[in-house]
């Protein structure tokens, strides 16, 4: 009878994981939003923001395979998690549109949970409506962290690192590769998007560099608007003073740009190039290819040729398999937000409080793709700032089955303070 019973079981749980997992390849649309997982009563609705069109389109698309992915993962283990029905809306880069979205996903939608963003300045407004309508915000893809320092809201939590992160990784970084002293200083000049991310990528560095006690000197900086065409002027600026190191702290297509016009000048072999947050994002190697320059010191929130482990390379391979190509770092950022909203919901109920939640999430651990072995992202319960570990390295010539000419190698690791 027990064996009975438990073929049964066991046949149960197979049936229900090939319904889910044809859901999740199948996603249906509804009024232009995507919606991903449990289609009807789920336990628990959430809502995602991405931009799916424009410049920044690529991030939403791949944070919606991303999400594809962490909802296989939980199906695997449909007596252990919630069920989740995940609602995507294109952003188009807009706060106001966002902050729209944001009241249909709690009015119309019934979603205790809001996922994703990839502008800082868009994820500041929704993390004010989501405090506003007492929903949770788990932020994805966008970096500064004056979302966390202080913290925007109570309801508000990050699960990719942010600015502030980076430029520790990256102060440390120069601190050991760079020589310094108080008579011969590291001369450092930067240049960033001009909006918040920008102003505070920099701010952060000059704090950790501070902290460290690296002799630097502020040869220049600059601020390029956000989506700038044309970067000659900005790099003949660089060009015009002794520099040791060039901080660039752009991304995605203005970076691509930024790179491509250098080239054509001086500037690589003028100074030492460094892009601690954003510059080893799959799609800017891909982008580049052959055109992107040895030896630029680079690091971003996620890579696909590290860590060597089992998930990382799990992680990768499926995405590769649904989409035909390789992740950017939002992917696993997105894959990240939903494992924790499902590991908080797992260990307070569905019909969890507020406050049980919000506990549950500061004191959230998760295995991710991006975790090193032996260790496992941490929330920050002050700054609901989720802890990861920062792998910077340079760009090298390659034949890996990614098939790019270049990839990062020679990583240096530095793990964040408990």
């Amino acid at each position: 009878m027990i064996r009975t019973t438990m073929m049964t079981k066991n046949l149960t749980h197979r049936y229900v994981l090939v319904i889910l997992l044809s859901t999740l390849l199948h996603p249906s649309t509804v009024a232009g939003a995507i919606v991903l997982g449990e289609q009807n009563d789920a336990d628990i609705n959430v809502g995602c923001l991405f931009p799916l069109t424009g410049r920044g389109g690529l991030y939403g698309r791949d944070s919606q395979i991303g999400i594809q992915i962490a909802l296989e993962k939980l199906a695997q283990s449909p007596d252990v998690y919630p069920t989740l029905k995940v609602v995507i809306e294109d952003t188009r880069s807009k706060a106001s549109r966002a902050t729209r979205i944001v009241k249909d996903f709690v009015e119309k939608g019934r979603s205790r949970f809001i996922c994703g963003v990839v502008n800082s300045s868009v994820a500041w407004q929704v993390a004010k409506v989501a405090a506003q309508e007492e929903v949770f915000f788990i932020g994805t893809d966008h970096a500064s962290s004056r979302m966390t320092s202080p913290l925007v809201s109570p309801y508000y939590f990050r699960v990719n690192n942010n600015t502030q992160q980076s430029a520790i990784a990256g102060a440390k970084y120069i601190k050991e590769y760079f020589p310094n002293s108080a008579e011969k200083p590291i001369r450092i000049s930067h240049i960033a998007p001009d909006y918040d991310y920008g102003y505070t990528i920099w701010q952060d560095l000059v704090d950790a560099l501070d902290s460290l006690g690296v002799h630097y000197q502020v040869v220049t900086t600059l601020w390029p608007r956000l989506y700038e065409p044309n970067y000659s002027a900005f790099i003949k600026a660089l060009l015009e003073k002794p520099t040791d190191l060039v901080i660039n702290s752009m991304w995605g297509g203005d970076l691509v740009a930024f790179i491509q016009q250098a080239n054509n000048t001086s500037l690589f072999s003028h100074a030492k190039f460094a892009n601690f947050d954003t510059g080893g994002n799959y799609e800017v190697l891909v982008e580049l290819g052959k055109d992107l320059p040895e030896g630029l010191i680079m690091s971003a929130r996620h890579h696909n040729n590290w860590p060597h482990t089992p998930l990382n390379q799990w992680f990768v391979s499926r995405f590769y398999e649904l989409s035909g190509r390789y992740p950017s770092y939002a992917a696993e950022g997105a894959y990240s937000g939903i494992m924790a909203i499902a590991e908080a919901v797992h260990l307070t109920g569905v019909d969890a409080s507020n406050d049980a939640l919000k506990t549950a999430l500061e004191h959230l651990s998760l295995r991710l793709p991006e975790d090193p072995e032996g260790f496992s992202s941490f929330m920050d319960p002050k700054t609901h700032q989720l802890q990861q570990v920062i792998a910077i390295g340079t760009t090298t010539g390659s034949n890996s089955k990614l098939s790019l000419p270049r990839l990062l190698s020679h990583w240096k690791i530095y793990y964040p303070e408990r």
